[in-house]
């Protein structure tokens, strides 16, 4: 019996493909966009903290740079989403539950992605102010 519902449910790859098309393509690209440059230009961080550290100091800046560009995507697509939202209720006097949480969801995805794309290049970049630091 627990096989069966363990078949039934939804792989977690799929869920968050699903959550990804629903928090709206355009703004979710450009989040990820800026996810994956933060960390690539971390990497380069690292790779050159000994080498040339002011290379290193550069990419921290550009690192830090880009996390909160994704950050403002994010607030960005979240208060397109809350104006979608309300002018849904705005246009209909009986506000289907659907189209109003749609928009309402659009706003969340984009803030909860645009904070992930913040925060983890930013505990990248205290550990390698750390390994500056001690350099």
């Amino acid at each position: 019996m627990n096989s069966f519902m363990i078949l039934q449910q939804r792989g977690f790859l799929m869920e968050l493909s699903q959550r990804y098309s629903e928090g709206g393509m355009f703004f979710m690209i450009l989040i990820t966009v800026c996810l994956l440059l933060s960390f690539l230009f971390l990497t380069l961080g690292f790779i050159n903290i000994k080498k040339e550290p002011k290379v290193s100091m550069k990419m921290l800046k550009i690192t830090s740079d880009i996390s909160l560009l994704g950050l403002v995507i994010g607030f960005l697509g979240s208060i397109i989403g809350l104006i979608t939202a309300f002018d849904t209720i705005e246009s209909i006097n009986n506000i289907p539950s659907a189209s109003f949480s749609k928009g309402l969801k659009v706003s969340f995805l984009t803030t909860l992605l645009g904070s992930i794309t913040f925060i983890f290049p930013r505990i990248g970049i205290i550990i390698l102010r750390f390994f500056q630091k001690s350099e």
